[in-house]
């Protein structure tokens, strides 16, 4: 009885999301394509007169600066997706049970419905010109938009270490192909790693440094330039394994544990949900600071398109080129290799020192592009007088050693149900709230000189927006006892199944519930679409 209460209740939540996205999230988007260019707002005004709330990295973009068309917003993300935790993604699915093309299918699915929350936040940034941290404070307020900052940035700063640690990873292997053994020693208590592995570490942390210094005009370009290479790379990396292999191998051809006669028989379902949350929280930190970047962008036809074109499909083939060459793998060296940083130092000769420096470029354009650029802005609001976006960008360097990434990887049961869903339950219901203020409460009109004042319109009187402070504890709670459980299955062994299936669609859950309490608690605060006059 309980396992058919619980499938009513999982098939109840998918046509009430269905029905959401249907008759109103995808209709207002819709709406977004078509916007007018009178709609592109700049501020003119001095808005510094509040420090404690601006600085120049969080003031409005101006006209000179939203120079990002379609493609540079296609080759942002071309050149995100292409890294090595992405590459990873199918590995985890296939090692739970997934065939092949269910591996590949989750990941194409959870990228195609996450970019809808991220183009609808992106909106604002484009239209405005603001970063993500000013945009929560017509929502929370001037004041409780630090909460959502702050809990993104965290979330990035883990991000921020984990792409370091895969890039002190490849220097690691590198010095060992080019010294002819091994990189061997004691693990540091407490660390878990040895010397040398928190040497290459701290050496990659320190070359990103050089970058904090660039702003965001040097990403662009970076991501731009090294977008194409990633691709030629990839279809180089494919002939060369079909070449060495004689074929792609048999996982391509190795079913599903989940089929009739399977070790995980009939359990597909179970398996899946947890998988499509976890690979939707893969992306679901830039879904909320996405205006960090759109802000930047020439048109909301620049910002729509070039990241419709740039998210889901290319995620879904990288995906399946992991699939391939790690099938290929099984016939070169008798087991499968799903890291590529180990399979680029068992190539001989030159191609082993371009394969681990084509990785190692790539991790560092990813890592700013991703994980530096939100939290910057983020610690920055928090605040504005003493915190600049360089100051940001070094304290989200220093929280990253101190999360030690390489205990987040440790296992994929770690990886998938306490990292990318953990958090997921966080950011959830910020993007809910986000989304319902900006579209149903505010009908895409902000007051943007009213962002910048701690006694304005959005600072509800002591600059917290209870209402949303409520709507975010209401859609995170039910997903506590299931993070507890995953998190600390020792401590918390006896948490009921309807919990245990509550966080498997934790991002999904949040983010509705959050989103119901915020639309109904500020229903009757309304703002009227203003009247803009015909262009003559």
């Amino acid at each position: 009885m309980a396992r058919i209460a619980l499938r009513s209740i999982r098939a109840t939540f998918c046509d009430v999301v269905l029905y959401i996205c249907f008759t109103q999230l995808i209709p207002k988007l819709l709406r977004v394509l078509n916007i007018h260019p009178r709609e592109m707002q700049t501020v003119n005004k001095d808005l510094s007169g509040n420090s404690g709330l601006w600085n120049e990295d969080l003031a409005p973009t101006t006209e000179s600066q939203r120079t990002w068309r379609w493609f540079h917003f296609a080759a942002l993300w071309v050149g995100m997706v292409m890294c090595i935790p992405a590459y990873t993604l199918a590995a985890s699915l296939v090692e739970g049970g997934m065939s092949a093309w269910q591996a590949v299918a989750t990941v194409f699915l959870a990228n195609a419905i996450v970019l809808l929350p991220m183009l609808l936040i992106g909106h604002a940034g484009t239209k405005y010109g603001i970063p993500y941290a000013v945009l929560a404070r017509s929502s929370f307020g001037t004041s409780g938009a630090r909460l959502p900052a702050l809990m993104r940035a965290i979330v990035a700063c883990g991000w921020y270490g984990i792409q370091t640690w895969f890039g002190g990873s490849m220097i690691y292997t590198l010095l060992g192909v080019l010294l002819g053994h091994s990189l061997e020693g004691d693990k540091i208590a407490g660390l878990g790693i040895n010397a040398a592995q928190l040497i290459c570490f701290l050496v990659f942390w320190a070359i990103q440094f050089w970058d904090i210094f660039h702003g965001m005009d040097s990403i662009r370009k970076l991501e731009t330039y090294t977008a194409p290479l990633k691709i030629v790379i990839c279809f180089v990396l494919l002939g060369w394994v079909y070449n060495k292999a004689g074929g792609f191998g048999p996982i391509l051809d190795q079913p599903s544990q989940f089929v009739e006669g399977g070790k995980k028989a009939g359990q597909f379902w179970t398996a899946f949900w947890p998988s499509l949350t976890a690979m939707v929280g893969f992306w679901a930190t830039l879904a909320l600071n996405i205006p960090d970047f759109t802000r930047f962008a020439k048109s909301q036809r620049d910002q729509v398109l070039g990241q419709s074109i740039g998210l889901p499909v290319p995620m879904g083939l990288l995906a399946m080129l992991a699939v391939i060459v790690t099938s290929a793998t099984m016939v070169l060296y008798g087991k499968a290799i799903w890291d590529p940083v180990d399979l680029a130092s068992r190539m001989t000769g030159v191609a082993v020192l371009i394969a681990l420096i084509i990785l190692l470029i790539d991790t560092v354009s990813v890592n700013l592009a991703a994980n530096l650029v939100g939290p910057a802005y983020d610690f920055s609001a928090l605040s504005p007088k003493l915190i600049s976006y360089k100051t940001g960008g070094y304290i989200t360097a220093f929280i990253a050693i101190a999360m030690m990434p390489w205990k987040i990887l440790e296992s994929t049961q770690g990886y998938i149900f306490t990292w990318l869903i953990g958090y997921s339950a966080l950011l959830g219901p910020i993007a809910g709230i986000l989304i319902i203020d900006y579209y149903f409460i505010r009908n895409t009109h902000l007051d943007v000189a009213q962002l910048y004042k701690d006694d304005g319109k959005y600072s509800y009187g002591n600059g917290w927006n209870m209402v949303a402070i409520i709507a975010f504890v209401v859609g995170v709670a039910p997903n506590i006892p299931g993070f507890l459980n995953a998190a600390f299955p020792a401590s918390f062994p006896a948490t009921a199944d309807i919990f245990k299936t509550i966080y498997t669609y934790a991002w999904f859950i949040g983010m509705a519930i959050s989103a119901v309490v915020y639309g109904v608690m500020m229903s009757g605060k309304k703002e009227a679409v203003p009247v803009v006059a015909n262009a003559s």
